[in-house]
């Protein structure tokens, strides 16, 4: 099935992989079955690599809302986007409805997802953030002239969703793999490790992602291997990584880190790649 150079990621995700392509791309197997991939956020390997199978998954309901919708529904979509303002008041007003249960439950997914396309490309940084609650709570980012109705894009992804064979699931990492075969491979991009105290990876969904979930990926990693099932993962290059997949495959990258309150805390940062194949 041959690539669509105007197939990318539709929102901007906390972690997103779009500037590390390269160096992803070289690790990545010449051939597989399926594409797994447990930690979906943005897309943006699953959209680079576009294989023909793939089983995908993000435990955030929204966001696997909003993929459905780009593939069953996005001339209805495209429409629903035309109608956001860029306003400050606008903004707040759409934020705000799902701290309201009963009226949130009330919009059909097509305007959820919407909702949320307009929240990623208005918000301040442009991040899916949500607090304790599972509310988005970013800032109006007051963005001049910001691309809400992505409309190539938008029809690009949807085309390959609906061509290729993309099964999608929201829930925990290790049932996302549940049934994987030999043959396969599993791309894990998981909320890194902390690089310090002060570091939080975990604001896109309101669960977090502590070291017991590391250790417990690393388990199901362990599991894959057992099974001959190709996997690469990956993570920020802390010690405690560094020494939990010591027996595995290692490749230190440096990625740019854009997103920071603090414009001395951006710049290069190390990060690792885990293989479990040459």
């Amino acid at each position: 099935m041959k690539k669509n150079p105007l197939v990318a990621p539709v929102l901007k995700w906390l972690g997103g992989k779009r500037q590390l392509l390269h160096d992803i791309e070289r690790h990545i197997p010449e051939k597989y079955s399926t594409y797994y991939e447990p930690f979906l956020g943005g897309g943006a390997v699953l959209f680079a690599l576009q294989p023909q199978r793939a089983v995908v998954n993000d435990m955030n309901e929204e966001l696997i809302n909003v993929y459905r919708v780009i593939r069953d529904n996005v001339d209805e979509l495209i429409e629903d986007l035309k109608k956001h303002k860029n306003e400050a008041d606008y903004y707040y007003a759409i934020r705000e409805l799902d701290r309201d249960k009963g009226r949130y439950r009330q919009l059909d997914n097509i305007k959820k997802a919407s909702r949320i396309l307009y929240l990623n490309k208005t918000c301040y940084n442009g991040l899916f953030r949500v607090n304790q609650q599972g509310e988005f709570n970013a800032p109006f980012g007051r963005h001049k002239n910001p691309n809400i109705v992505n409309e190539t894009t938008l029809r690009a992804v949807s085309h390959y969703l609906n061509r290729a064979k993309i099964t999608f699931r929201c829930g925990d990492f290790v049932e996302a793999v549940k049934g994987i075969r030999k043959g396969s491979f599993v791309y894990f991009d998981p909320p890194y490790d902390p690089v310090s105290n002060s570091a939080n990876f975990t604001g896109y969904d309101k669960s977090g992602f502590d070291r017991e979930e590391q250790i417990r990926l690393k388990k199901l990693c362990d599991k894959l291997n057992g099974r001959g099932v190709k996997f690469l993962l990956s993570n920020s290059a802390t010690d405690f990584i560094l020494d939990l997949y010591k027996d595995y495959n290692i490749t230190i990258i440096q990625a740019k880190r854009i997103i920071n309150s603090k414009v001395d805390k951006r710049g290069r940062v190390s990060e690792v790649l885990v293989k479990n194949y040459d």
